[in-house]
């Protein structure tokens, strides 16, 4: 049975006022706001060059939730944390839809490609889980490494990613529920034709859904692992029959052509199916919740992605050789393919293993994206009014029904190809943001790097971000052809090459990334390769959001953010707590 975590405030949970929601001095009164707006250029400086550390995430910023995560989860649950969180949330969902649109049987390719990215991101996440084990993840880390600024750029984009993923995720149950009931994915949907395509069918059944499972990820962290993984093993057998069904049904014939879309679209569609290994990220976030992050976190987030890669391409193949890919149903791929060889009745198992895949996605989702607006709301990036957490379940609460109302509002109205391609970009992003944020680590010390040495890193940085964004977008565009692409690859080869020559000034704490720099490096091409090869519809839709996302920022982010951190103690007063044990981050 859960323990409820020590409480350290007499404070009630459930409590509305203004100081909840914007406690910091410039947000008092009309007077004060307006002279903090009048120094936001000053402001804006301080929090460009702004930079947290690891004692700063570890021990000041959880007091901002009153009561304490309990540390409750093991290697065992992380694993099937990360299995329940990505197997799900789109391999029965997108592969149908692209194998149809871009990629056809080449879809493994997509698969392999995007598996390999995905698994260099979970080794830098896992680097960074290790030595700073908070809720926040990627936001923790990019706030010690590349600031404030560039944090709450990939806090917004976490935020978006996180509402997005659940969204598509009730959209994606609601469309293979109503394919068991009725061979129509949108039979409980309603269109109104007043709306733009794309947001004109109402779907009631995807909120039911997140609301459910948001509700159980609310009650406790160490019983929705259990649930996970008790139903995980359950997916991991339907799995397998899948795939032992689908090659004994499997005519090669359906593999030809095998690249219907050339080469293009195999990367055009491993952009877009990175939406089925994302989730990973999640565990990461779990990591302030769990018994020895240094052992448990490198076997549940390497062994899973791993492991995932492989039933992935599996699976994809096993898709494309039993249905001809100009016949594969794209919302509901795996249930009408086996129906298309005469096993209707798999058809039901096909489609409850989806399902019970989508919901363990939905509540492992729950928990990492709960997580990360914790730390963000500790920040007060956000209002710390979701940074609490619960006395006696010992969850954010508050930050869970944030997510569940708006995730709720976006999957009512919002297609599944249009919350796709918003959803992989801001990901790519992210991801590529934290393979950056680990070179910076390995590379510069506050303390020890001089700024000749710290140049040098930021000038092969960017060649490798720059030789990579131009490969990118030269593939994207088609211009100049494959000498275009060797000259790109080379100028990236040539900044990481010098790169590993310049000194490193800090060693991970316990176990590390091999070959920094260039598997971090690598990663940096890949994700943004696969950003490139999206459409432009998905970039103006990131760059929109980006933009709502600064203005808010300049209006509240700065302020608040600014306000907390001119009244935090010393870091040096911070040291001397943790000496004595009895440091609470207090303010002053």
């Amino acid at each position: 049975m859960e323990k409820p975590p020590t409480t350290t405030a007499s404070k009630s949970y459930w409590r509305w006022s203004k100081q909840d929601f914007f406690p910091e001095p410039s947000f008092q009164t009309a007077k004060t706001y307006g002279t903090a707006i009048s120094h936001i250029g000053p402001r804006l400086k301080d929090r460009l060059l702004n930079r947290s550390t690891d004692s700063h995430e570890l021990l000041v910023l959880p007091n901002a939730s009153e009561n304490r995560m309990r540390r409750c989860l093991t290697a065992w649950d992380l694993t099937w944390l990360a299995f329940g969180s990505v197997v799900g949330s789109g391999i029965f969902v997108i592969t149908g839809q692209e194998a149809r649109k871009d990629s056809g049987p080449a879809i493994v390719l997509s698969y392999a490609a995007s598996g390999f990215s995905a698994i260099l991101s979970a080794l830098c996440y896992t680097e960074f889980a290790i030595d700073i084990p908070v809720a926040g993840g990627s936001f923790s880390f990019l706030r010690i490494e590349l600031g404030d600024f560039v944090a709450f750029i990939a806090a917004g984009n976490i935020i978006l990613e996180s509402l997005v993923g659940a969204a598509g995720l009730g959209r994606s149950w609601s469309s293979y529920f109503a394919t068991m009931v009725k061979s129509d994915a949108d039979f409980f949907r309603f269109r109104v034709n007043s709306f733009a395509p794309g947001f004109n069918l109402l779907d009631p059944l995807a909120v039911a859904i997140l609301l459910i499972a948001n509700g159980i990820a609310m009650s406790g962290t160490r019983k929705t692992s259990i649930l996970n993984w008790i139903s995980s093993i359950v997916t991991t057998s339907v799995i397998f029959f899948i795939i032992v069904v689908g090659f004994m049904h499997a005519k090669t014939s359906n593999l030809v052509p095998f690249l219907p879309f050339g080469v293009k679209g195999v990367f055009r569609s491993a952009a877009v199916v990175y939406w089925s290994y994302t989730g990973f990220d999640m565990v990461a976030t779990m990591a302030e919740e769990t018994k020895n992050p240094a052992r448990d976190i490198p076997i549940g987030l390497i062994g899973s992605m791993s492991m995932i890669t492989v039933i992935y391409c599996l699976m994809a193949l096993a898709l494309v050789m039993m249905q001809k890919y100009t016949e594969i149903d794209p919302d509901a791929a795996y249930s009408v393919a086996f129906v298309s060889i005469g096993m209707k009745w798999a058809k039901y198992l096909v489609s409850i293993c989806a399902l019970k895949g989508m919901t363990t996605s939905l509540l492992v989702g729950s928990l990492g994206q709960a997580r990360y607006m914790t730390q963000i709301a500790r920040s007060h990036m956000i209002p710390p009014f979701f940074a609490l957490v619960h006395p006696k379940t010992g969850t954010p609460i508050n930050a869970t029904l944030l997510i569940t109302i708006f995730s709720s509002v976006i999957a009512l109205f919002s297609s599944l190809d249009v919350l796709s391609s918003v959803f992989s970009i801001s990901t790519l992003f992210i991801f590529m943001l934290m393979a950056v944020a680990l070179i910076v680590r390995r590379y510069y010390d506050r303390e020890s790097t001089s700024k000749t040495d710290l140049m040098k890193v930021v000038m092969c940085l960017s060649v490798i971000i720059g030789a990579s964004a131009a490969g990118a977008a030269l593939w994207s565009s088609e211009r100049f052809g494959w000498i275009g692409y060797t000259v790109a690859a080379g100028v990236w080869f040539l900044g990481t090459l010098v790169l590993s020559f310049l000194p490193k000034h800090r060693s991970p704490k316990v176990w590390g990334v091999p070959l920094v720099p260039w598997l971090p490096a690598l990663s940096i091409g890949t994700n943004l390769f696969l950003m490139g090869s999206l459409g432009a519809e998905a970039f103006y839709r990131f760059l929109i959001c980006t933009g709502v996302m600064l203005v808010y920022y300049f209006l509240v982010g700065v302020h608040a953010t600014y306000d907390v951190d001119h009244q935090y103690i010393p870091e040096s007063k911070l040291a001397e707590g943790v000496e004595t044990g009895t440091s609470q981050g207090v303010l002053k």
